[in-house]
């Protein structure tokens, strides 16, 4: 007698259970993705709804990059390579590229007027302009700072009208802190003072945790709001400072969306971009966050 209710209670069981668990495989589903981790963001940007552009394998170790109007494109460097890349960033990626020099360490590019500079991690400069497409001047300018210095970060600054750069890691600067250091383009040195030096402790209260040793990857100035924009690959961190590098701001970053950043730029209107190294997970991209206006007025 029990083998003939047994089938029948399952088939009960199916009928009455399994829409029941239907809605709560629906409801937990939605439930999971209310959980999923949002960032905060600055004003202006949502850090966690970006254009993707991914890029050819060419491109998987890319380091500094300059927004250039005139194309609507990206000029980019490579890491290990001597090329400079235009980038056009359109429904297809398509890109050209030069030569300006042979070997490797190469971290950000800077342009000022119809001249690029070249940063090495060393903080040796490398600056170059064509003369035609397949001819160009180029010169390397030495820093000499005694000790180990890693640099990653080369920005023109339209106020002092000189580039900055900022360490990474030089042996000058104390556990906390972060110089940046002058170069002056147009009477082609670097300047002996600091031109600002960043406390990590200040991001540290910004952020209500620990940081560390601040490792700056990459920066530009907003053109909307005069304020330096300071990425962290290492720390997983954007900074904001004002000018002379004091902390208003830090944002933790998705490591999901921001695995390898180590470029950054602004478009004229206030558009946000970030390129990430490829770090072996997919192919290497520039991430594209539109400014939203109304927040800005």
């Amino acid at each position: 007698m029990n083998d003939q209710i047994l089938p029948g209670s399952i088939h009960l069981f199916r009928q009455t259970m399994l829409p029941f668990a239907i809605a709560i495989w629906f409801l937990s589903s939605a439930c999971n993705h209310d959980k999923i981790e949002t960032f905060a963001s600055p004003a202006g940007y949502n850090l966690n709804q970006p254009f993707i552009y991914e890029l050819p394998p060419e491109l998987d170790e890319i380091s500094g990059i300059v927004y250039y109007p005139k194309d609507k494109a990206v000029f980019a460097i490579h890491d290990e390579r001597g090329w400079l890349y235009k980038i056009y960033l359109d429904k297809e990626v398509t890109i050209k590229k030069w030569k300006y020099a042979h070997g490797a360490d190469f971290e950000e590019l800077a342009l000022v007027d119809s001249t690029f500079y070249a940063l090495k991690s060393n903080g040796n400069i490398i600056a170059f302009k064509f003369i035609t497409p397949n001819s160009l001047s180029e010169r390397t300018y030495h820093l000499a700072k005694e000790g180990k210095n890693e640099f990653e970060i080369l920005y023109p600054d339209s106020t002092r009208q000189k580039l900055i750069m900022i360490c990474k890691d030089c042996q000058i600067d104390e556990k906390n802190k972060t110089s940046a250091i002058t170069f002056d383009n147009k009477q082609q040195k670097f300047l002996d003072a600091p031109a600002f030096v960043i406390d990590a402790g200040e991001i540290e209260k910004k952020l209500g945790k620990k940081v560390g040793k601040f490792k700056p990857s990459a920066a530009a100035i907003n053109p909307l709001s005069g304020k330096l924009f300071i990425v962290s690959s290492v720390n997983k961190l954007l900074v904001i400072t004002d000018l002379n590098g004091k902390i208003e701001n830090a944002y933790s970053l998705n490591r999901k969306l921001f695995k390898q950043p180590e470029g950054i730029a602004f478009t004229p209107t206030g558009d946000l971009l970030i390129s990430n190294e490829s770090a072996d997970v997919g192919p290497a991209n520039i991430l594209f966050f539109k400014i939203n206006e109304s927040t800005q007025r």
